[in-house]
């Protein structure tokens, strides 16, 4: 037989038990992914490649470390999903810019000016991070190289296009002036993510350069204008 007794303790204990704590709301999964990758871009630009610390990227994001190795694998692959993410706008950005129309002189000033909004997005110091890191690491390399030469490629069409609008005859090959100005602009990336200052390496200076001798070549091809005399 029960005892009235405990049955009242019982209710009366009942009363006191707090309730149960709401879970938390569950992030989906690509907004978790979205967080990680936003955290180790932030944390590539400020540390560098070798710095690179799994924990570190998870505390900020705010997700459990475990979550770093779920959805990407590790290190390396986390990093080269950072890349991709930025790699595949900034390059269909530069394709959209060289289809439209217009000239090599107004493209080639447009170039100059995504070169100055990558450098401030931390794009620029994100490649030459793994640039670097690909010398040792064969792995990365691998997967790094591919991605570099895309943009190849696209340097390799705005050279074709532009000298098929000057209808240039030149002694040197399409590919030999396309490699001139990658072997250039890769080095001056370089050379700028070391820290050498325009006053010591003159880099803006020389993209500007480009320009002007391009407007020059523009206008020793426009039709010389009719004067109004000439006109009647």
């Amino acid at each position: 037989m029960v005892n009235p007794f405990v049955q009242t303790q019982r209710r009366s204990r009942a009363h006191l038990v707090e309730p149960a704590t709401p879970r938390p709301h569950r992030v989906d999964g690509t907004a978790t992914r979205a967080l990680i990758l936003q955290a180790a871009r932030r944390r590539l630009g400020e540390a560098g490649y070798a710095q690179l610390n799994l924990r570190d990227i998870a505390r900020d994001a705010g997700v459990n470390h475990a979550l770093i190795n779920y959805h990407f694998g590790g290190k390396q692959q986390l990093v080269l999903a950072v890349l991709d993410a930025a790699n595949a706008e900034l390059l269909e950005r530069q394709k959209r810019m060289y289809a439209a129309p217009g000239s090599p002189s107004s493209k080639w000033q447009q170039a100059c000016e995504f070169y100055e909004q990558d450098l401030q997005s931390g794009f620029v110091r994100l490649m030459m991070e793994l640039m670097a890191a690909s010398f040792t690491d064969e792995a990365l390399r691998r997967e790094f190289l591919p991605r570099l030469l895309a943009w190849f490629q696209v340097v390799e069409a705005a050279v074709s296009d532009a000298i098929d609008h000057y209808g240039l005859d030149l002694p040197v090959s399409r590919t030999v002036i396309a490699a001139w100005i990658l072997s250039f602009w890769n080095g001056m990336e370089v050379h700028m993510t070391l820290g050498i200052t325009e006053q010591q390496g003159h880099f803006r200076e020389a993209l500007q350069g480009v320009t002007e001798l391009l407007r020059r070549v523009e206008a020793r091809q426009a039709p010389p204008r009719r004067s109004s005399r000439s006109r009647k």
